[in-house]
């Protein structure tokens, strides 16, 4: 067909309607769009508008702050997906799941996260796979660390200073011998950390070291069933106890990311990684 072709003619001026369109969209609703892109929710709306603007000629003319804007709705929808999902698999009451119930949640965890998700990885499991979890305290990261040393940047701090250290160490003793010798794993192993009741898994007392080796900064994935955000975590500390009525912790940036508050509900799974592929912090949705 040639290029002066009413055809051409008639796509070429739909195509620069549609940019002028996309650009009086951002311009004049900037702040809806930050603010969507800044409050992940249960927006069903999310995965309908997406389809009908990535699925639009003019995707590549987006720039990046519009583009940026698209993919958040586009990770909107598909938690929208995975939260109504989930609603229809996780129990209303906050209580230990059954055998099938934790198999079929593995299976969509896995499907939707493109990892590998287990209850049970060599015939060892937690006391529960569903809980309610606890606001933690940043822990120590070496000898001599404290909230001042604590962070890379100010606005760390203004997010997760308030907090505090916890007054001991956790179930590891330090993260690094010394802040010189410390990595940006150990970095990450601390700020992505979580508690939980390794003390109620079965066997644990008869077979410590074996469990305590087990453990020791194993990869779980956390699940808010109630927006779809989810964390790769890793566990930094044995807790709380039970008569605090809570079945796992979190630090400041898991709880924050997640959008948990103390005493809310989370899924928690080990991640099967025996070749440490899967990194920690915030995990998306796969494609």
């Amino acid at each position: 067909m040639p290029k002066t072709s009413n055809y051409t003619k008639l796509r070429d001026k739909w195509v620069t309607r549609h940019q002028d369109l996309s650009k009086k969209l951002w311009t004049k609703h900037k702040e809806s769009l930050e603010w969507l892109k800044d409050h992940s929710k249960k927006f069903a709306v999310g995965s309908a508008a997406t389809a009908l603007l990535l699925a639009s000629p003019v995707k590549q003319s987006l720039n990046l702050q519009q583009a940026g804007a698209f993919q958040t709705a586009d990770q909107i929808g598909r938690e929208t997906f995975l939260v109504s999902d989930l609603s229809k698999m996780v129990p209303s009451e906050v209580r230990e799941l059954t055998p099938s119930e934790e198999e079929n949640l593995a299976n969509v965890l896995s499907r939707d996260f493109g990892i590998g998700v287990k209850a049970e990885i060599d015939e060892k499991r937690l006391n529960r796979t569903y809980g309610l979890i606890g606001q933690e305290q940043h822990l120590s990261r070496y000898p001599g660390d404290t909230m001042a040393t604590h962070f890379d940047s100010q606005e760390e701090a203004n997010l997760h200073a308030r907090e505090g250290m916890a007054p001991g160490l956790g179930a590891w003793r330090y993260f690094a011998n010394s802040q010189s010798e410390m990595t940006e794993e150990d970095k990450l192993r601390e700020r992505y950390y979580i508690a939980v009741p390794t003390f109620l898994a079965k066997d644990f007392n008869l077979k410590f070291a074996e469990y305590r080796d087990f453990f020791k900064y194993r990869k779980m994935i956390l699940v808010n069933p109630e927006n779809g955000k989810a964390i790769i975590a890793d566990i930094g500390d044995a807790g709380p106890a039970v008569w605090t009525g809570k079945h796992l912790g979190g630090s400041p940036e898991v709880m924050h990311y997640m959008e948990r508050v103390d005493r809310t509900p989370v899924l928690y799974f080990f991640v099967d990684d025996k070749d440490n592929n899967v990194p920690l912090g915030p995990i998306k949705l796969v494609k």
